[in-house]
């Protein structure tokens, strides 16, 4: 019988890929990480509280299928948690979701499936596979498109890909929780959550209060030309597009621009001056393992949640891309990922410079 390792963080779509997997005939193992938490918020961290560890213990127990827990607190801390600091401290607006998902779900916890004898590993994303003619494995957007998880999923090769199972990704979300009620689930009807889940439902900065006070130097706002207009607090408190909460002087309404971490200073300037319509991306990841040939039409994603706009995009030397779009786009912003489609297939993407 095939083995499946299904990653369980105790929601409604990670349970309900269980149930499927189990009902299809597999021979299902849940499997759930224990996350790092900052100290006396263990009971908040989403991912693994012991509320959610709870519940994913009752699922598995009405499949009747085994379930482990993986102690990865230290694994995440040095490699997810170290992620996010480090791209605040460089001025960025870093996605820890995306080094998660390639160094701790699809490679630390791979192996933890793979060491148990699995074939598959399975989790609740929103995301399709296909196999292109060539035999290769394409990614595909979930057909729930409000749902659809490929953006933090770029970082997968053909290798992982091999391994993965996504069964959730054909369907909605209420049908998810339609199957959810028809299995008994008591994950039915939990909320989702889209927090990070080491804040522990906290605002990030702070998160960066306490835990790197360090990056939060005031220091002076500027215009492009260079005038000083007034001082932030920390460049980590800011993100490209804010309007509100600058404290610059100004006549008219003033927007974060851009942040030069080396001198410290924000950017601001007026809505005309916001906005750009290229971008360059470097540690570009191909799904198909191989770059398209040359210049290539794309719909171009710039954020987990923005819309995917047109663009040409050009390939530069190693792993660089440079995206030239059809209009200016608002809130390009650096560590951040671009990643690109074309129809409902995901090519891949990289992180934003």
């Amino acid at each position: 019988m095939t083995k499946v390792v299904v990653a369980m963080s105790g929601g409604v779509d990670s349970s309900v890929a269980a149930a499927l997997l189990k009902q299809q005939g597999y021979d299902v193992i849940g499997m759930m990480l224990r996350l790092w938490s900052e100290p006396g918020k263990e009971e908040s961290n989403r991912c693994c509280t012991p509320d959610s560890m709870a519940l994913a213990r009752r699922v598995a127990a009405k499949l009747d299928i085994p379930f482990y827990v993986v102690d990865a607190k230290e694994v995440f801390h040095n490699t997810v948690v170290n992620y996010f600091l480090e791209g605040y401290a460089r001025g960025e607006t870093p996605n820890p979701c995306l080094i998660c998902n390639r160094q701790i779900r699809w490679t630390f916890l791979l192996d933890h499936a793979l060491a148990l004898g699995a074939d598959f590993m399975a989790t609740g994303h929103y995301v399709r596979i296909k196999k292109e003619e060539r035999g290769k494995n394409q990614l595909w957007c979930a057909v729930d498109k409000s749902k659809d998880q490929s953006y933090v999923l770029h970082v997968l090769n053909q290798e992982k890909l091999s391994r993965a199972l996504f069964p959730v990704g054909d369907y909605t979300k209420p049908e998810i929780r339609q199957i959810a009620e028809s299995f008994g689930l008591p994950t039915a009807s939990r909320h989702d959550s889209q927090d990070l889940c080491f804040l522990a439902g906290d605002d990030y900065r702070n998160f960066l209060q306490r835990n790197a006070a360090e990056m939060l130097k005031p220091g002076q706002i500027v215009t492009r030309d260079g005038r000083v207009v007034g001082e932030h607090t920390g460049l980590a408190n800011y993100t490209i597009g804010q309007r509100k909460g600058l404290g610059a002087g100004s006549p008219v309404p003033l927007y974060v621009l851009g942040k030069n971490a080396a001198t410290n200073t924000l950017i601001v300037g007026t809505q005309n001056e916001l906005g750009s319509n290229q971008l360059l991306a470097h540690e570009v990841n191909w799904i198909a393992g191989e770059a398209p040939k040359g210049s290539f039409r794309a719909d171009v994603k710039t954020r987990y949640t923005a819309k995917e706009m047109p663009a040409e995009v050009r390939l530069l030397n190693g792993d660089q891309a440079e995206v030239r779009f059809d209009a200016p786009q608002r809130d390009i912003t650096a560590g951040q990922a671009a990643v690109f489609y074309q129809g409902d297939v995901m090519l891949g993407g990289g992180i934003i410079r």
